[in-house]
Protein backbone atom coordinates (compact mmCIF):
# COMPACT_ATOMS: atom_id res chain seq x y z
CA UNK A 1 0.00 0.00 0.00
CA UNK A 2 1.69 3.16 -0.83
CA UNK A 3 1.96 6.38 1.64
CA UNK A 4 0.43 9.64 0.88
CA UNK A 5 2.02 13.05 1.31
CA UNK A 6 1.12 17.06 1.34
CA UNK A 7 3.29 19.58 1.49
CA UNK A 8 2.55 23.18 2.47
CA UNK A 9 5.57 26.26 1.68
CA UNK A 10 6.15 29.20 3.55
CA UNK A 11 8.13 32.02 2.32
CA UNK A 12 9.19 33.22 -0.74
CA UNK A 13 8.75 31.78 -4.52
CA UNK A 14 12.80 29.94 -4.10
CA UNK A 15 10.72 27.96 -1.12
CA UNK A 16 7.78 27.05 -3.66
CA UNK A 17 10.22 25.28 -6.07
CA UNK A 18 12.41 23.76 -3.50
CA UNK A 19 9.02 22.07 -2.26
CA UNK A 20 8.01 20.43 -5.83
CA UNK A 21 11.54 18.98 -5.60
CA UNK A 22 11.28 17.47 -2.79
CA UNK A 23 7.47 16.27 -3.98
CA UNK A 24 9.03 14.94 -6.78
CA UNK A 25 11.62 13.18 -5.42
CA UNK A 26 8.71 11.16 -3.28
CA UNK A 27 6.62 10.89 -5.66
CA UNK A 28 9.23 8.77 -7.84
CA UNK A 29 9.71 6.77 -4.62
CA UNK A 30 6.11 5.56 -4.76
CA UNK A 31 4.04 8.47 -2.51
CA UNK A 32 0.79 9.52 -3.51
CA UNK A 33 0.29 13.25 -3.60
CA UNK A 34 -2.33 15.13 -1.89
CA UNK A 35 -4.48 18.02 -1.14
CA UNK A 36 -3.53 19.09 2.08
CA UNK A 37 -6.80 18.87 3.50
CA UNK A 38 -7.97 15.55 2.66
CA UNK A 39 -5.22 13.97 5.33
CA UNK A 40 -2.39 12.99 4.16
CA UNK A 41 0.01 10.02 5.72
CA UNK A 42 2.94 12.33 5.90
CA UNK A 43 2.85 16.21 5.94
CA UNK A 44 6.22 18.22 4.17
CA UNK A 45 6.37 21.58 6.08
CA UNK A 46 8.99 24.28 4.41
CA UNK A 47 9.07 27.30 6.37
CA UNK A 48 10.54 30.20 6.05
CA UNK A 49 12.88 32.88 8.47
CA UNK A 50 12.04 36.22 6.67
CA UNK A 51 8.84 36.91 7.90
CA UNK A 52 7.63 37.53 11.44
CA UNK A 53 6.52 34.65 13.77
CA UNK A 54 7.81 31.97 12.09
CA UNK A 55 7.46 29.77 15.21
CA UNK A 56 3.34 30.41 15.36
CA UNK A 57 3.24 30.02 11.75
CA UNK A 58 4.40 26.42 11.87
CA UNK A 59 2.54 25.87 15.14
CA UNK A 60 -0.62 26.68 13.55
CA UNK A 61 0.09 24.57 9.63
CA UNK A 62 1.23 21.60 11.74
CA UNK A 63 -2.12 21.83 13.93
CA UNK A 64 -4.01 22.03 10.91
CA UNK A 65 -2.22 19.09 9.74
CA UNK A 66 -3.00 16.78 12.58
CA UNK A 67 -6.58 17.85 12.32
CA UNK A 68 -6.69 16.00 8.99
CA UNK A 69 -4.85 13.07 10.00
CA UNK A 70 -3.84 12.86 13.58
CA UNK A 71 -1.85 9.56 12.93
CA UNK A 72 0.39 11.90 9.75
CA UNK A 73 4.25 12.06 10.39
CA UNK A 74 5.39 15.84 10.47
CA UNK A 75 8.54 16.88 8.68
CA UNK A 76 9.60 20.23 9.27
CA UNK A 77 12.08 21.94 6.37
CA UNK A 78 13.68 25.08 5.30
CA UNK A 79 15.16 28.27 6.74
CA UNK A 80 13.35 28.14 10.32
CA UNK A 81 14.21 24.56 10.24
CA UNK A 82 18.36 25.14 10.10
CA UNK A 83 18.31 27.98 11.84
CA UNK A 84 15.75 26.54 14.98
CA UNK A 85 15.81 22.78 14.94
CA UNK A 86 15.43 22.40 18.36
CA UNK A 87 13.09 25.32 19.34
CA UNK A 88 11.06 23.24 16.49
CA UNK A 89 11.21 19.92 17.77
CA UNK A 90 9.15 21.02 20.60
CA UNK A 91 6.18 21.37 18.55
CA UNK A 92 3.40 19.35 19.63
CA UNK A 93 3.02 16.64 17.00
CA UNK A 94 6.86 17.58 14.75
CA UNK A 95 8.17 14.15 13.90
CA UNK A 96 11.31 15.21 11.73
CA UNK A 97 13.76 18.62 11.67
CA UNK A 98 16.14 19.03 8.28
CA UNK A 99 18.24 21.37 7.78
CA UNK A 100 19.27 23.09 4.41
CA UNK A 101 20.87 20.04 2.95
CA UNK A 102 19.19 17.32 4.05
CA UNK A 103 15.67 18.36 3.25
CA UNK A 104 16.23 16.81 -0.11
CA UNK A 105 17.86 13.90 1.24
CA UNK A 106 14.38 13.21 2.95
CA UNK A 107 13.98 9.62 1.68
CA UNK A 108 17.19 8.72 3.42
CA UNK A 109 15.75 9.65 7.06
CA UNK A 110 12.35 8.84 5.93
CA UNK A 111 12.56 4.98 7.65
CA UNK A 112 9.10 4.49 8.28
CA UNK A 113 6.35 6.88 9.30
CA UNK A 114 5.56 5.41 12.65
CA UNK A 115 5.37 8.37 15.42
CA UNK A 116 8.15 8.53 18.04
CA UNK A 117 7.92 10.18 21.56
CA UNK A 118 11.18 12.70 20.50
CA UNK A 119 11.34 14.51 17.35
CA UNK A 120 14.22 13.24 15.09
CA UNK A 121 16.84 16.34 14.05
CA UNK A 122 19.11 16.11 11.09
CA UNK A 123 20.76 19.66 10.45
CA UNK A 124 24.30 19.68 9.87
CA UNK A 125 26.49 23.07 10.27
CA UNK A 126 25.59 25.87 7.43
CA UNK A 127 28.86 26.12 6.82
CA UNK A 128 29.45 22.52 4.90
CA UNK A 129 26.54 23.32 3.10
CA UNK A 130 28.17 23.63 -0.15
CA UNK A 131 25.60 22.01 -2.94
CA UNK A 132 23.17 23.75 -5.29
CA UNK A 133 20.46 21.62 -5.92
CA UNK A 134 18.00 22.74 -8.96
CA UNK A 135 14.66 22.68 -9.02
CA UNK A 136 11.39 24.28 -10.19
CA UNK A 137 7.44 24.56 -9.66
CA UNK A 138 5.70 22.01 -10.77
CA UNK A 139 1.54 21.22 -11.79
CA UNK A 140 1.21 24.94 -13.24
CA UNK A 141 1.62 25.21 -17.14
CA UNK A 142 1.38 29.19 -16.98
CA UNK A 143 4.65 29.63 -14.84
CA UNK A 144 7.55 28.20 -13.18
CA UNK A 145 9.32 29.43 -10.66
CA UNK A 146 12.68 28.13 -11.43
CA UNK A 147 15.37 27.84 -8.79
CA UNK A 148 18.95 29.27 -10.41
CA UNK A 149 20.59 30.15 -6.92
CA UNK A 150 21.01 29.59 -3.25
CA UNK A 151 22.79 31.14 -0.43
CA UNK A 152 24.34 34.57 0.19
CA UNK A 153 27.89 36.17 0.97
CA UNK A 154 26.18 39.92 1.47
CA UNK A 155 25.87 39.72 5.27
CA UNK A 156 23.75 42.29 5.69
CA UNK A 157 23.13 43.37 9.33
CA UNK A 158 19.58 42.31 9.84
CA UNK A 159 19.52 39.00 8.08
CA UNK A 160 19.80 35.57 8.81
CA UNK A 161 19.44 33.80 5.28
CA UNK A 162 23.30 33.42 5.10
CA UNK A 163 22.94 31.47 8.10
CA UNK A 164 20.11 29.40 7.19
CA UNK A 165 21.09 28.97 3.56
CA UNK A 166 24.70 28.61 3.59
CA UNK A 167 27.54 30.43 0.99
CA UNK A 168 25.85 31.54 -2.44
CA UNK A 169 25.78 29.14 -5.10
CA UNK A 170 24.53 27.59 -8.43
CA UNK A 171 24.26 25.16 -11.05
CA UNK A 172 26.46 26.23 -14.53
CA UNK A 173 24.58 27.85 -17.32
CA UNK A 174 24.74 24.68 -19.51
CA UNK A 175 22.85 22.91 -16.63
CA UNK A 176 20.08 25.49 -15.72
CA UNK A 177 19.38 25.91 -19.25
CA UNK A 178 18.62 21.97 -19.35
CA UNK A 179 16.24 22.91 -16.70
CA UNK A 180 14.43 25.08 -18.68
CA UNK A 181 14.07 22.67 -21.55
CA UNK A 182 12.62 20.20 -19.50
CA UNK A 183 10.14 23.05 -18.40
CA UNK A 184 8.87 23.34 -22.48
CA UNK A 185 7.86 19.55 -22.27
CA UNK A 186 5.37 20.17 -19.64
CA UNK A 187 4.35 23.35 -21.95
CA UNK A 188 5.11 26.04 -19.53
CA UNK A 189 4.41 29.66 -20.98
CA UNK A 190 6.34 31.82 -18.87
CA UNK A 191 9.70 30.97 -16.42
CA UNK A 192 10.07 32.88 -13.21
CA UNK A 193 14.00 33.10 -12.03
CA UNK A 194 14.34 32.50 -8.54
CA UNK A 195 16.93 32.65 -5.85
CA UNK A 196 18.27 33.99 -2.69
CA UNK A 197 21.01 36.92 -4.33
CA UNK A 198 20.07 36.40 -8.05
CA UNK A 199 22.31 38.37 -9.76
CA UNK A 200 25.20 36.23 -7.84
CA UNK A 201 24.47 33.69 -10.27
CA UNK A 202 27.45 31.69 -11.90
CA UNK A 203 30.23 33.28 -9.27
CA UNK A 204 31.59 30.00 -8.17
CA UNK A 205 31.77 28.96 -11.86
CA UNK A 206 33.33 31.70 -13.79
CA UNK A 207 29.90 32.87 -15.14
CA UNK A 208 27.88 35.59 -14.36
CA UNK A 209 23.99 36.06 -14.39
CA UNK A 210 24.17 38.20 -17.51
CA UNK A 211 25.42 34.95 -19.72
CA UNK A 212 22.37 33.45 -18.17
CA UNK A 213 19.56 35.63 -19.01
CA UNK A 214 21.35 35.48 -22.92
CA UNK A 215 20.99 31.93 -23.36
CA UNK A 216 18.15 31.77 -22.14
CA UNK A 217 16.40 33.94 -24.27
CA UNK A 218 17.60 31.98 -27.27
CA UNK A 219 14.74 29.49 -26.26
CA UNK A 220 11.98 29.23 -28.53
CA UNK A 221 9.62 27.40 -26.52
CA UNK A 222 9.41 30.05 -23.94
CA UNK A 223 7.33 33.42 -24.61
CA UNK A 224 8.34 34.99 -20.96
CA UNK A 225 10.91 34.86 -18.44
CA UNK A 226 10.62 37.37 -15.34
CA UNK A 227 13.32 38.09 -12.80
CA UNK A 228 11.80 37.97 -9.63
CA UNK A 229 14.18 39.96 -7.81
CA UNK A 230 17.69 41.25 -7.72
CA UNK A 231 20.02 43.55 -6.01
CA UNK A 232 20.71 47.03 -7.53
CA UNK A 233 24.35 46.36 -7.33
CA UNK A 234 23.97 43.43 -9.52
CA UNK A 235 21.51 45.07 -11.62
CA UNK A 236 24.12 46.36 -14.23
CA UNK A 237 23.71 48.61 -17.41
CA UNK A 238 24.18 45.58 -19.25
CA UNK A 239 21.19 43.59 -17.80
CA UNK A 240 18.93 46.71 -18.00
CA UNK A 241 19.88 47.28 -22.10
CA UNK A 242 19.23 43.74 -22.91
CA UNK A 243 16.00 43.34 -20.93
CA UNK A 244 14.95 46.78 -22.98
CA UNK A 245 16.16 44.93 -26.06
CA UNK A 246 14.72 41.65 -25.56
CA UNK A 247 11.76 39.53 -27.09
CA UNK A 248 11.33 37.38 -24.25
CA UNK A 249 12.18 39.19 -20.77
CA UNK A 250 9.13 41.22 -19.55
CA UNK A 251 9.43 44.98 -18.60
CA UNK A 252 9.35 44.18 -14.72
CA UNK A 253 12.24 44.76 -12.27
CA UNK A 254 11.72 43.66 -8.67
CA UNK A 255 14.98 45.80 -6.75
CA UNK A 256 15.48 45.60 -3.03
CA UNK A 257 16.62 49.23 -1.50
CA UNK A 258 15.62 48.63 2.75
CA UNK A 259 16.45 52.28 3.20
CA UNK A 260 16.65 55.40 1.08
CA UNK A 261 18.92 57.39 3.69
CA UNK A 262 22.36 56.10 3.25
CA UNK A 263 23.08 56.46 7.20
CA UNK A 264 20.80 53.40 7.57
CA UNK A 265 22.46 51.91 4.56
CA UNK A 266 25.79 51.68 5.63
CA UNK A 267 24.28 50.36 8.95
CA UNK A 268 22.44 47.91 7.31
CA UNK A 269 25.93 46.93 5.18
CA UNK A 270 23.99 46.75 2.40
CA UNK A 271 26.29 47.28 -1.24
CA UNK A 272 24.98 50.09 -2.44
CA UNK A 273 23.83 54.02 -1.59
CA UNK A 274 20.49 55.63 -2.64
CA UNK A 275 22.51 57.19 -5.22
CA UNK A 276 23.25 53.93 -7.37
CA UNK A 277 19.84 53.00 -6.44
CA UNK A 278 18.34 56.50 -8.18
CA UNK A 279 20.76 55.58 -11.25
CA UNK A 280 19.31 51.93 -11.38
CA UNK A 281 15.79 53.55 -11.58
CA UNK A 282 16.39 55.92 -13.96
CA UNK A 283 18.59 53.80 -16.36
CA UNK A 284 15.69 51.14 -16.32
CA UNK A 285 12.56 54.26 -17.06
CA UNK A 286 14.92 55.97 -19.52
CA UNK A 287 14.70 52.35 -21.94
CA UNK A 288 11.48 50.80 -20.64
CA UNK A 289 9.05 54.20 -19.86
CA UNK A 290 6.20 51.02 -18.95
CA UNK A 291 8.32 49.15 -16.92
CA UNK A 292 7.16 48.30 -13.61
CA UNK A 293 9.02 48.69 -10.57
CA UNK A 294 8.76 47.06 -7.28
CA UNK A 295 10.80 47.94 -4.15
CA UNK A 296 11.56 45.93 -0.59
CA UNK A 297 11.67 48.59 2.12
CA UNK A 298 12.60 47.97 5.90
CA UNK A 299 11.30 50.73 8.19
CA UNK A 300 12.22 50.79 12.45
CA UNK A 301 16.27 49.66 11.66
CA UNK A 302 17.75 50.37 14.77
CA UNK A 303 18.92 54.01 14.83
CA UNK A 304 16.11 55.31 12.26
CA UNK A 305 15.31 58.60 13.41
CA UNK A 306 12.09 60.74 11.92
CA UNK A 307 14.29 62.70 9.26
CA UNK A 308 16.02 58.95 8.68
CA UNK A 309 12.32 57.92 7.64
CA UNK A 310 11.34 60.51 5.90
CA UNK A 311 14.34 60.40 4.02
CA UNK A 312 12.77 57.42 2.79
CA UNK A 313 9.54 58.40 1.99
CA UNK A 314 10.53 61.53 -0.02
CA UNK A 315 13.15 59.37 -2.07
CA UNK A 316 10.71 56.63 -2.88
CA UNK A 317 7.87 59.48 -3.35
CA UNK A 318 10.02 60.89 -5.78
CA UNK A 319 10.90 57.80 -8.13
CA UNK A 320 9.06 56.34 -10.74
CA UNK A 321 8.41 53.14 -9.01
CA UNK A 322 5.44 51.18 -9.33
CA UNK A 323 4.38 49.67 -5.82
CA UNK A 324 6.05 48.49 -2.42
CA UNK A 325 6.89 45.39 -0.13
CA UNK A 326 7.34 47.08 3.02
CA UNK A 327 8.42 45.18 6.55
CA UNK A 328 8.70 46.61 9.93
CA UNK A 329 12.08 45.82 11.29
CA UNK A 330 12.17 42.28 13.49
CA UNK A 331 14.96 40.98 15.59
CA UNK A 332 16.80 37.73 14.51
CA UNK A 333 19.01 35.95 16.59
CA UNK A 334 22.53 35.68 15.53
CA UNK A 335 22.60 39.10 13.46
CA UNK A 336 24.64 42.04 14.00
CA UNK A 337 21.45 44.53 14.28
CA UNK A 338 20.14 42.55 17.40
CA UNK A 339 23.08 44.20 19.23
CA UNK A 340 22.92 47.61 17.76
CA UNK A 341 21.20 50.39 20.43
CA UNK A 342 19.07 52.99 19.69
CA UNK A 343 15.83 50.60 19.32
CA UNK A 344 13.08 52.01 17.31
CA UNK A 345 9.81 50.82 19.63
CA UNK A 346 7.51 48.89 17.95
CA UNK A 347 4.27 51.21 17.49
CA UNK A 348 6.69 53.67 15.75
CA UNK A 349 7.51 50.77 13.53
CA UNK A 350 3.93 49.67 12.74
CA UNK A 351 3.40 53.33 11.84
CA UNK A 352 6.00 53.88 9.22
CA UNK A 353 4.61 50.65 7.83
CA UNK A 354 1.43 52.13 7.39
CA UNK A 355 3.17 55.51 6.09
CA UNK A 356 4.30 53.43 3.44
CA UNK A 357 2.15 51.12 2.71
CA UNK A 358 -0.10 53.85 2.11
CA UNK A 359 2.16 55.50 -0.51
CA UNK A 360 2.38 51.94 -2.18
CA UNK A 361 -0.92 51.89 -3.15
CA UNK A 362 -1.14 55.39 -4.29
CA UNK A 363 1.73 53.90 -6.44
CA UNK A 364 0.28 51.19 -7.88
CA UNK A 365 -2.63 52.97 -8.78
CA UNK A 366 -0.81 55.95 -10.72
CA UNK A 367 1.23 52.91 -12.18
CA UNK A 368 -1.96 51.31 -13.31
CA UNK A 369 -3.57 54.70 -14.76
CA UNK A 370 -0.80 55.80 -16.80
CA UNK A 371 -1.56 52.27 -18.90
CA UNK A 372 -5.13 52.54 -19.27
CA UNK A 373 -5.57 52.95 -23.12
CA UNK A 374 -2.52 50.61 -23.92
CA UNK A 375 -2.15 47.03 -25.46
CA UNK A 376 -0.46 44.96 -23.43
CA UNK A 377 0.60 41.09 -24.13
CA UNK A 378 -1.38 39.07 -21.05
CA UNK A 379 -0.96 35.96 -20.65
CA UNK A 380 -4.13 34.40 -18.96
CA UNK A 381 -3.93 31.75 -16.25
CA UNK A 382 -6.33 28.08 -16.38
CA UNK A 383 -8.23 28.88 -13.06
CA UNK A 384 -11.14 30.10 -13.51
CA UNK A 385 -13.46 32.05 -11.12
CA UNK A 386 -17.14 33.24 -11.16
CA UNK A 387 -17.03 32.66 -15.01
CA UNK A 388 -13.29 35.21 -15.17
CA UNK A 389 -10.35 34.45 -15.99
CA UNK A 390 -7.23 36.10 -14.37
CA UNK A 391 -3.19 37.01 -15.36
CA UNK A 392 -0.52 39.39 -16.01
CA UNK A 393 0.60 41.63 -18.17
CA UNK A 394 4.64 42.21 -18.95
CA UNK A 395 4.64 44.70 -16.99
CA UNK A 396 2.98 42.54 -13.97
CA UNK A 397 -0.48 44.74 -14.07
CA UNK A 398 -3.26 42.09 -12.98
CA UNK A 399 -5.92 41.84 -15.54
CA UNK A 400 -9.59 40.04 -15.59
CA UNK A 401 -11.35 39.07 -18.32
CA UNK A 402 -14.34 36.68 -19.32
CA UNK A 403 -13.32 32.91 -19.54
CA UNK A 404 -12.48 32.45 -22.77
CA UNK A 405 -10.79 28.91 -23.58
CA UNK A 406 -8.59 29.31 -25.91
CA UNK A 407 -7.21 32.40 -24.69
CA UNK A 408 -5.95 30.39 -21.11
CA UNK A 409 -2.16 29.68 -20.85
CA UNK A 410 -1.90 32.06 -23.73
CA UNK A 411 -0.22 35.25 -24.50
CA UNK A 412 -2.90 37.64 -26.34
CA UNK A 413 -3.44 41.00 -27.08
CA UNK A 414 -5.61 42.65 -24.64
CA UNK A 415 -6.45 46.77 -24.35
CA UNK A 416 -6.25 47.66 -20.46
CA UNK A 417 -9.44 50.19 -20.37
CA UNK A 418 -10.55 50.51 -16.73
CA UNK A 419 -9.53 49.54 -12.90
CA UNK A 420 -12.34 47.84 -11.29
CA UNK A 421 -13.29 47.69 -7.40
CA UNK A 422 -11.22 44.99 -6.85
CA UNK A 423 -7.95 46.73 -8.18
CA UNK A 424 -7.90 44.69 -11.06
CA UNK A 425 -7.64 46.07 -14.94
CA UNK A 426 -10.51 45.26 -17.18
CA UNK A 427 -10.88 45.43 -21.35
CA UNK A 428 -11.22 43.83 -24.16
CA UNK A 429 -8.79 41.33 -26.82
CA UNK A 430 -7.12 42.85 -29.41
CA UNK A 431 -6.47 41.35 -32.76
CA UNK A 432 -2.95 43.50 -33.53
CA UNK A 433 -0.01 42.21 -33.28
CA UNK A 434 2.17 43.59 -30.26
CA UNK A 435 6.33 43.14 -30.31
CA UNK A 436 6.77 42.13 -26.65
Amino acid sequence: MSHSVALYTLGCKLNFAESSTIAQQLVKNGFVRKEFHEGADLYVINTCSVTDHADRKCKKVVREALKHNPEAYIVIVGCYAQLKPQEIAQIPGVDMVLGAAEKFQLMDYLHSLKKEPKARVQNQPIKTVNEFVPGFSEGDRTRMFLKVQDGCDYFCSFCTIPLARGKSRSATVETTLQQVKKATEEGVQEVVLTGVNLGDFGVNHNESFFDLIQELDQIDEIKRYRISSIEPNLLSNDIIEFVATSQKFVPHFHIPLQSGNDEILQRMRRKYLSDLYKSRIEKIKSLMPDCCIGVDVIVGFPGETDEHFLDTYNFLNELPISYLHVFPYSERANTTARKMQDRVAQKVRNDRTTQLRSLSEKKKRAFYESQLGSIRPVLFESEVRNGNMQGYTDNYIRVVSDYDPLCVDTLVPFHLREIDADFLMRGEFETVEISR
